[in-house]
């Protein structure tokens, strides 16, 4: 055991908890969005971006100049000038790598790294310090608020929009736990 994980207290834990909700609810969302043919996934719809295709590589591309800045990987807004929109089939790729990805941060993180600072780069605005409990709070909303919307704009398709918020509880689904263990993702149980 790492000794950032030895000293893991509820906050990171809790962190943990969200990194493998993300990643199911991401794999649960674009299975389904899988089963579209690409002229559905593609087609406008009402949202904030007008597509599945652009919602859903929209979320993929913040992911990784986010995961980018927590891994100090230093290409800050060259994340987005190099990201050129995924096909469906690559996005349900691209997306897994980089949830895996956040979950390998997130497993090394102790309560007192989330206090530390990495650099976000704002272009015109600058580079911006961002303490790392607060910016994986933001990453998680980011991630939320943007699949409820891919969420609402499958609901207009003839695929069922799938369950996402049945992580956390006990009681929500066993189909879940099933699932986590497929994806070999840990249910919250298992990350204290």
């Amino acid at each position: 055991m790492s000794e950032s994980a030895s000293r893991r207290g509820p906050l990171s834990a809790h962190f943990r908890k969200m990194a493998h909700n993300n990643a199911w609810a991401n794999w649960r969302l674009l299975s389904a969005c899988m089963k579209l043919d690409d002229a559905a996934f593609k087609a406008t719809r009402t949202s904030f971006f007008p597509s599945l295709h652009e919602t859903l590589n929209h979320n993929l591309m913040v992911d990784l100049y986010y995961i980018d800045a927590l891994e100090r990987g230093g290409l800050g807004r060259q994340v987005f000038e190099r990201f050129r929109p995924f096909e469906a089939p690559a996005l349900f790729q691209a997306q897994s790598a980089a949830d895996r990805r956040l979950i390998a941060v997130c497993d090394g993180l102790s309560d007192n790294a989330l206090n530390a600072t990495v650099t976000t780069d704002r272009g015109e605005h600058g580079a911006i310090e961002e303490r790392i409990d607060d910016l994986l709070a933001h990453l998680f909303q980011h991630q939320i608020h943007h699949r409820g919307q891919a969420h609402a704009m499958l609901a207009g398709t003839d695929i069922a929009p799938p369950q996402l918020d049945e992580y956390f509880l006990l009681y929500d689904s066993q189909q879940t736990r099933v699932e986590l263990r497929r994806l070999d993702l840990l249910p919250p149980e298992e990350l204290l």
